[in-house]
């Protein structure tokens, strides 16, 4: 099968040509993004992989039919950034790649608390200065805190197991509980409960009608006064200009983020050299207790080769009339 490959990051055309046994697939990567601008690159193919970064809606939808795509293959879990019903009224199958490592991503998370409670970024650029002066690096325990987990799938379960193993008392909020972490000790609460009564909330929940700006005003009048918030989900769960504000109030206490709602214009690339024209994103790094990574909680190899395996295989049983284990069905 001749497939399209948008977004190719640096590393991505060494896992996939490894993995595409064979070479079964006529893989074509492009650096640009699939969008309505872009779309024409699209001719000629019978699928197109796609990631979080390309913005397929209606439009593109259509054109993609008309250029006779039957395939639109998602090397990424999320899928917010897919009109998933024009696709299917367009007889294009959706799949996806559902689970490659919910450990990295619960790991990202971990990372961004340790670093934002320890101050281990601050302390690292004051010690490569000479300066070893504890002045601004206490922290706190984690042992002992309530930590919020909002969103229980695979990521979330694996992340409530790290946090238990520390200590913690873990709370979250799912509208399916599982059973197997109210085992463990999980203790399931209403979502406006775990706000108020986390010192850490930490969000694995996907992006959907129901969730997009899910933190907002509302949200951060009801949390605990300093409370930590990490993000490793979707950026658009966190209504940005709410957050400054709750930031500027000290309501938020810090905040983690791998995910920016406005990310596409930005990550993925690199504009050391350019001026940001992104004025939210400009007030977040002025914020001392913030600390931003570029979308690479899953960047680890373990995901990585996942990514091109399942990919890679969604290609191939789409092609042999497989079933299509991976298909998104609303």
């Amino acid at each position: 099968m001749k497939v399209a490959i948008f977004g190719t990051q640096f590393y991505e055309r060494e896992y996939f040509n490894k993995y595409n046994i064979g070479q079964k697939h006529e893989l074509v990567f492009f650096d640009e993004t699939l969008n309505i601008k872009t779309i024409n690159l699209a001719k000629g193919f019978e699928a197109v992989c796609a990631f979080v970064t390309d913005a397929i809606d209606k439009k593109c939808i259509k054109k993609l039919s008309e250029f006779g795509v039957k395939l639109i293959d998602l090397r990424s879990a999320g899928y917010n950034n897919v009109d998933i019903e024009s696709a299917r009224n367009h007889n294009i199958k959706v799949l996806r790649v559902p689970n490659y490592s919910p450990q990295a991503v619960a790991e990202q998370a971990i990372a961004l608390i340790l670093t934002l409670n320890r101050k281990t970024h601050k302390a690292y650029n004051q010690v490569r200065e000479n300066n070893f002066s504890l002045q601004n690096l206490m922290g706190f325990n984690l042992f002992g805190k309530t930590i919020g987990v909002v969103g229980t799938g695979k990521i979330g379960r694996a992340f409530c197991s790290i946090m238990l193993g520390f200590g913690c008392k873990v709370i979250a909020h799912d509208i399916k509980e599982n059973d197997d972490l109210k085992q463990k000790g999980v203790k399931y609460k209403a979502f406006e409960k775990l706000l108020s009564e986390s010192d850490i909330i930490s969000i694995h929940c996907p992006l959907n009608s129901e969730t997009n700006h899910l933190f907002d005003k509302k949200a951060f009048d009801k949390i605990k006064k300093g409370v930590m918030i990490i993000n490793t989900s979707r950026g658009a769960i966190i209504n940005t200009e709410d957050a400054i504000v709750a930031l500027k109030k000290e309501q938020i206490g810090y905040l983690g983020m791998d995910v920016y709602e406005n990310e596409s214009n930005l990550f993925f690339r690199d504009l050391s050299q350019s001026v940001i024209q992104d004025d939210l994103f400009g007030r977040l790094l002025s914020f001392n207790n913030v600390l931003i990574t570029p979308h690479q909680a899953f960047f680890t190899k373990e995901a990585v080769t996942e990514i091109a395996k399942i990919t890679i295989k969604n290609f191939t049983d789409f092609e042999e009339n497989e079933v299509l284990e991976n298909e998104i069905k609303l």
